[in-house]
């Protein structure tokens, strides 16, 4: 298992971002945690066994809630965090 750190950039705050973040992982059974940051854009740490799920992932990830507007998604592997749920911060 790896351990993600997504940043996501747009509009992400005040748009339901984090709601629609949690139940996605929720149904694809990922943990770690989705929040908001000072400047605007919004964290999300994750973990995936696999490239290729997170890669799934982070396309969802910009189909967004009804009126966000996601302009940009970054992504770096971090040290390993256990998590055992997903939750929004």
């Amino acid at each position: 298992m790896k351990t993600y750190q997504l940043i996501v950039s747009g509009r992400v705050q005040g748009v339901n971002y984090r709601n629609f973040v949690l139940d996605m992982a929720l149904a694809l059974d990922y943990y770690g945690y989705v929040q908001n940051l000072a400047n605007g854009d919004v964290e999300i740490l994750v973990n995936a066994q696999f490239e290729e799920e997170l890669e799934f992932f982070i396309s969802k990830l910009y189909d967004g809630s009804m009126f966000s507007d996601v302009k940009n998604v970054t992504h770096k592997r971090i040290d390993f965090i256990a998590f055992d749920s997903f939750e929004r911060r």
